[in-house]
């Protein structure tokens, strides 16, 4: 089994606790991603989904709930994401609208969020978090 070691930002937010964020490739762009163990699944903002995905879907699942956001979801092919040395190909995504927590972001100067990295990667991958070296552990 090999282990993929992924670096994390630890932001603070308003000293009312702390997001993990991790550096993902999708669709050739650097991006951010909250890393959120509480989340069912990983999801991606709607714009960026429907900037670079041509076939897009309305979900049968009517809702996705995030610690973010609850409403109807999209869904679409990702043909490359990139998690640190993990490569994903062809990731069956959901996409939510995620601007206005890239707008809270924004606000308190922190980068832009791309997407939610949830339980079906963590799980998926045996997922380990380090929160003292801020580093993702992911097994392949």
């Amino acid at each position: 089994m090999r282990t993929i070691t992924v670096p994390l930002t630890l932001i603070n937010l308003q000293d009312d606790g702390f997001h993990l964020l991790v550096e993902i490739v999708v669709f050739g762009e650097t991006l951010f991603a909250v890393l959120d163990t509480g989340a069912s699944r990983s999801v991606f903002d709607k714009g960026l989904m429907e900037k670079h995905v041509r076939e897009i879907s309305v979900s049968e699942e009517t809702q996705a709930a995030t610690i973010f956001s609850t409403s109807e979801t999209l869904q679409g092919i990702i043909p490359k994401l990139k998690i640190g040395g993990l490569t994903l190909k062809n990731y069956h995504a959901v996409a939510l609208d995620l601007q206005s927590v890239t707008d809270t972001y924004l606000t308190m100067g922190h980068p832009a969020i791309a997407g939610i990295i949830g339980g079906d990667i963590l799980m998926e991958y045996q997922a380990k978090i380090d929160y003292q070296k801020r580093i993702l552990r992911l097994y392949k």
